[in-house]
C-alpha cells in the first residue's frame, strides 16, 4: 500500500526538490503552498506524514501541525524550517506534537530515514490499538460468560503448570480419541437439530 505524503512549503524550490527526493521512494506526494490548501487536501485525501515549513503566509506551521495533530491524530508531522527559534521548537514539539524537527537544508538521507522509522512507527501502535481492542472485546466475552457460566474460566494447573483435564487418566492416545468422539457427538447431534 502507498503511503502518502504532504509537503507544505510556500517556496515552489523546496518542494520541488523535496517531492524530486521523496518520488524515488514508493511514496504518493501531494504539496501545498499554504496551510489552508493543505488543510483542504487533508480533508479531501488521507494523508501519512505532513512536512510543514513555519513561515508562510497566513496560517503558520505550528498552527496547521496543532490543527493536523487534533483532526488527524495518527499523521505523523515533521517541522521543516529556515526560521529555527527555540520558541518555534517547543511550538512545533508541544502544539504540534512533531516526531522531527528538520532545518533548511535538511539532509535528505536522514529525512527519507526518519520518515520511514516514523511510518513504520505509528503502523505499530495502529496495530497494538486494534489488538488492545480485541482483547478487550474477548475479556469482556469471558466476564459475560463467568457470569452466566460460574467458574467456566477457571484452569487448573500441576505444580509444574500442566493444565489438569477433569476425569481423564489416560496417555495421549486415548485423550485425541476420546477428543474425536466428543466431536463425533457433537456433529451427530448438531445433524439431529438440523
Amino acid at each position: 500500500m502507498t503511503q502518502t505524503l504532504l509537503i507544505v512549503d510556500d517556496e515552489p524550490a523546496v518542494l520541488d526538490g523535496l517531492t524530486h527526493v521523496l518520488r524515488k521512494h514508493p511514496y504518493q506526494i501531494l504539496t501545498a503552498t499554504s496551510a489552508q490548501q493543505a488543510l483542504e487536501i487533508l480533508a479531501a485525501t488521507p494523508v501519512d506524514v505532513v512536512i510543514a515549513d513555519e513561515v508562510m503566509p497566513g496560517k503558520r506551521g505550528t498552527a496547521l501541525l496543532k490543527e493536523v495533530r487534533e483532526y488527524y491524530p495518527d499523521t505523523v508531522r515533521f517541522m521543516l524550517t529556515g526560521k529555527a527559534t527555540l520558541s518555534v521548537a517547543l511550538d512545533a514539539i508541544n502544539e504540534g506534537g512533531v516526531s522531527r524537527f528538520f532545518l533548511k537544508p535538511c539532509d535528505n538521507v536522514e529525512l527519507t530515514i526518519a520518515i520511514r522509522q516514523e511510518l513504520e512507527k505509528r503502523d505499530l501502535l495502529i496495530a497494538a490499538r486494534r489488538l488492545l481492542g480485541k482483547v478487550k472485546g474477548q475479556s469482556a466475552l469471558l466476564d459475560r460468560l463467568e457470569e452466566e457460566y460460574p467458574s467456566i474460566t477457571e484452569v487448573r494447573r500441576d505444580a509444574d503448570g500442566a493444565v489438569l483435564l477433569d476425569d481423564f487418566s489416560g496417555d495421549l492416545p486415548t485423550l485425541v480419541s476420546e477428543i474425536y468422539k466428543q466431536l463425533d457427538g457433537e456433529s451427530h447431534t448438531s445433524e439431529k437439530n438440523n
